[in-house]
């Protein structure tokens, strides 16, 4: 099979990611397990070159015998995109793709609970959406985009590191700018993104203290800013924001993180009983308390606020993942599983 065809299997399979490494047969994760393609053989060198000459147009194939790493996006018409990271082992080629699909799905039909479907609605501040690699992160913050898109006529401008999903036309301005097509560099497209007049910007992922920086400097200037971060919980993604500063730098930074945090999610996507995965999550709004707990530096304190806070719409994962067991969605070993506090789920199942 050459890599359009495996390709077009992973589509038909309802496949996240396909994956190809010299020395293994290809690989398709379904519902978060790795499954082999059935009657394939092991990738030769050979055939791993013919993959990538298949994907990669010559400016790329410059960047990875280069960096020997390289993202990208690859389209297939009509079918889906894939953002593609290829990258070295053991001396050959690997390829892992991810599947990112042509309609966007309505924010209604992820699964958070309703309170949450307002944060679009917000004319100015900083909203985080966290978790693992492959939890929903580029889904959700599609799913936010899309839906101003279709509400109200906005400037939105994304940083992407590659573009995912491609927007249907609507009522905002949508310009998208991928790292190394439209842009050099992150430092560079974030401090030229004030003097593009955005009202809403998505940042594709908060890298480093260069990336944060200019990501909380935008918000603070008075727009609607979205990014991610790979972190498990709220509280540890506000933390790892402000350890990433030098420790005098800290107290001004705690001050601008509580003046533009609206709200931080933390996404799991859990597998279900019957095949595919549900969405669980951890939801925090940024309230006079967290605001407060954010300047002091008194961060140990949010999963308290958080668990207090139901009527607000807060909730804990464990809250999340209890109300998916009794729901008969998932079952009691997978919800521990992912539980960042066994404890606490045990004593909400009882």
């Amino acid at each position: 099979m050459n890599i359009h065809q495996l390709l077009d299997l992973t589509i038909q399979r309802n496949g996240s990611d396909l994956h190809l490494s010299v020395g293994f047969p290809p690989v398709i994760r379904i519902h978060g397990e790795l499954f082999v393609v059935p009657g394939s053989e092991a990738v030769t060198p050979e055939q791993m070159n013919g993959f990538l000459l298949s994907v990669l147009n010559s400016q790329q194939k410059d960047i990875f015998t280069q960096n020997l790493e390289l993202d990208f996006s690859l389209e297939l018409p009509n079918k889906g995109r894939f953002r593609v990271n290829v990258f070295k082992q053991k001396g050959h080629p690997a390829i892992a793709m991810r599947l990112i699909p042509v309609v966007i799905p309505p924010f209604s039909s992820l699964g958070f609970p309703k309170v949450v479907q307002k944060i679009p609605e917000l004319k100015q501040g900083f909203i985080l959406v966290t978790g693992p690699t492959g939890h929903g992160k580029s889904t959700t913050l599609a799913s936010f985009i899309n839906q101003i898109n279709q509400s109200r006529a906005e400037h939105i401008l994304t940083i992407e590191d590659p573009i995912e999903y491609i927007y249907p036309p609507g009522k905002s301005l949508i310009d998208q700018r991928e790292m190394f097509l439209d842009t050099k560099s992150w430092g560079n497209a974030l401090k030229a993104s004030l003097r593009e007049d955005p009202n809403v910007v998505l940042i594709g992922e908060m890298r480093d203290l260069e990336t944060i920086l200019s990501t909380m400097t935008i918000a603070e200037t008075g727009h609607l800013v979205f990014a991610t971060l790979h972190t498990n919980s709220a509280a540890q993604s506000i933390d790892r924001i402000i350890d990433v500063f030098p420790e005098v730098q800290q107290p001004q930074i705690r001050l601008q993180l509580a003046a533009t945090l609206e709200a931080v999610l933390s996404l799991r996507l859990i597998p279900t009983i019957a095949p595919g995965r549900v969405l669980a999550s951890e939801v925090l709004f940024a309230n006079p308390a967290i605001k407060n707990i954010i300047r002091e530096g008194k961060t140990y304190m949010i999963d308290n606020v958080i668990e207090t806070s139901a009527e607000m719409g807060m909730q804990i994962l464990e809250s999340s993942l209890a109300n998916l067991v009794k729901s008969g969605k998932i079952a009691p070993e997978m919800a521990q599983r992912f539980a960042l506090r066994p404890g606490l789920l045990s004593k909400l199942l009882r």
